[in-house]
Order: C-alpha cells, then sequence, then structure tokens
C-alpha cells in the first residue's frame, strides 16, 4: 500500500494504492482478452494501471495500482466479467444455481489481523454490510509474508466489499517487511534427472497421455521403467498443487491418480482442503526414480489441462 494522498476535486481524500490479485490461468486469459483488447479497455475506462506477472505458472499475480476510485472501477470491470463468463458457462451446462463470482486477493499478514478484527468482529461487519463472503487464509502463502483474501458475491458486493477492505489496510499499514508471494511455474523437467533409458520412457508416456491412451501398468516380469528398484531407500517429496488441479490429477473416480501410481511405483496421498487455502499438500513417497517419475506424470496433468 503506497501512502500517497492527495485531496480530489470534490474535497474527499483520494490516495493511491496497490492492491495484488491471484489469479488462475484460465481467469487471466479471460482477463487479456483477444490480442489484449479487454485488459486495454479495462485500463482506459479504469483509469488505474493493471499488471500481469509472466512465467507459465498455474497460477499468476494481477496488481492493479492507482487512486482509490480508478482501483474500484477496475475490480467492479474485472468482477462484471467473471460474472458474464459464468453466465456464459452456465448456458452450456445443465447447471441450475449460479455460483458467486470469487476473486482472491493478497495482503501482507500483518495486515491481516486487523481486517478480521476483534473476535471476527471486523470481517463479520464487513460480510453483514456488503453481502459478500470474505475468507482470511490461516496460512501464509508459500515463501512468502502474505496471505491470501477471498471474496466472493454478486459484482456489486464485491466492489464495496473492496472498498471496505482498503479503508481498513489503509487504517492499519504493514508491519515489518513484506516478503511477496510469487507462484512457482510449473516445471515438467524431470528428464534431467532421470537415466536415459528412462528419459526415452516418460517421452513414450507423454505422448500417451497427450493422446488420452490408457498408461501401461508395471509388471513384474517386465517394469515399465528400467531401474525402479522397489528395494531402493524410500524419502517423500512435497509438491503444492492449485485447487483447481486437483481433480484433473485425480481422474473420474480416481483413474488418473491410480494410473501415476502404478506407473510410477510411488505412494501418493492428497492432503484434504484447509480453510480458504489455495493449495493442497500432495506427498508423494517412494525410491528416487518413482518420486521423479510420479512428479513429472502430475506435471504433465497439469500442464495439459
Amino acid at each position: 500500500m503506497s501512502d500517497k494522498e492527495e485531496m480530489s476535486s470534490d474535497g474527499s481524500l483520494n490516495v493511491t494504492l496497490t492492491l495484488r490479485l491471484l489469479m488462475h490461468g484460465k481467469e487471466v486469459g479471460s482477463i487479456i482478452g483477444k490480442k489484449g483488447e479487454t485488459v486495454k479497455k479495462m485500463r482506459e475506462e479504469s483509469g488505474a494501471r493493471i499488471n500481469i506477472s509472466e512465467g507459465s505458472s498455474p497460477e499468476r499475480i494481477v496488481t492493479i495500482t492507482g487512486a482509490t476510485e480508478a482501483i474500484f472501477r477496475a475490480f467492479a470491470m474485472i468482477a462484471q466479467k467473471f460474472e458474464e463468463d459464468i453466465s456464459a458457462a452456465m448456458s452450456n451446462s445443465s447447471v441450475t444455481s449460479k455460483p458467486p463470482v470469487t476473486l482472491r486477493l493478497v495482503f501482507p499478514g500483518s495486515q491481516c489481523g486487523s481486517l478480521i478484527g476483534k473476535g471476527g468482529s471486523k470481517i463479520k461487519e464487513i460480510r453483514e454490510t456488503t453481502g459478500a463472503q470474505v475468507q482470511v487464509a490461516g496460512d501464509m502463502l508459500p515463501d512468502s509474508t502474505e496471505r491470501a483474501v477471498t471474496i466472493s458475491g454478486t459484482p456489486q458486493a464485491i466492489t464495496q466489499c473492496v472498498r471496505h477492505i482498503c479503508s481498513v489496510m489503509l487504517e492499519s499499514p504493514p508491519k515489518g517487511a513484506t516478503i511477496p508471494y510469487r507462484p512457482k511455474a510449473v516445471t515438467v523437467g524431470v528428464h534431467a534427472v532421470l537415466a536415459p533409458q528412462q528419459s526415452a520412457h516418460l517421452t513414450k508416456l507423454h505422448q500417451l497421455a497427450m493422446q488420452h491412451i490408457p498408461l501401461p501398468s508395471l509388471g513384474q516380469s517386465n517394469p515399465t521403467f528400467p531401474g525402479l528398484d522397489p528395494s531402493a531407500p524410500t524419502s517423500s517429496q512435497e509438491m503444492a498443487i492449485p485447487n483447481d488441479f486437483i481433480g484433473c490429477i485425480i481422474g473420474r473416480q480416481g483413474s488418473k491418480i491410480n494410473e501415476i501410481r502404478q506407473v510410477s511405483g510411488a505412494h501418493i496421498k492428497i492432503a484434504s482442503t484447509t480453510d480458504g487455502s489455495a493449495v493442497r499438500q500432495v506427498t508423494i513417497t517412494g525410491s528416487p526414480a518413482s518420486i521423479n517419475v510420479a512428479q513429472y506424470l502430475i506435471n504433465l496433468h497439469v500442464a495439459a489441462w
């Protein structure tokens, strides 16, 4: 949050703010629009600067900077665009109950206490005043001192909610240095740590996965991956997978996750969702080669989604 302040023409206090949103790839694509036309229009009509982080991560940071009114206009336009996307998706499905628009903001953890208020009083007041649902994540986002704040409701309720949140955040500046959250890229880069023979098998697996052909299972006499020695020392590795991508890893009735377990020979456990968290922890246990293969296949399914 910037502390630059000036008086607007009507005499009210006008403040320059920077707000950060966390979005998934599909949401970012919707905001950018064809040839960047949607985001260009939003910038011009709101007067706010809207920047989208680069990278191949499933999550991207969208930074909105400007005078308070410009920011609120930008939020209203983003929420309205998501509302249109939901309506379009519903017209092609049998779902009858309309899901709310949901936005995730990112704030320094040191400010979140003020947003929640004593005994949850402030967040309750914001919910009741605006009609929007507000949730503050209990945990910091990975490798940062920031937390996700999820807002859902109608576009109007969301815009009102952002106004209230901004006034609370301006009254309670962050304490100490903030380590900003930077989404990590999903890499399909396991080849470098596999033997050439295994790498060739993974290339074949990649082709099968792209063609949606069931993956071969491990057989005792002829294992799919030479070098996956079941007697090798086991270890565990954790991966953080965004909630929106868990379904494509599990598959219909667990078909994909069972496939990955069979092919890799690794034990894979997906943690249950925690309130407000945007990611799920996936624990992979097995030999180093089994873990590498399981990670590769998980990344493959995420990247292909």
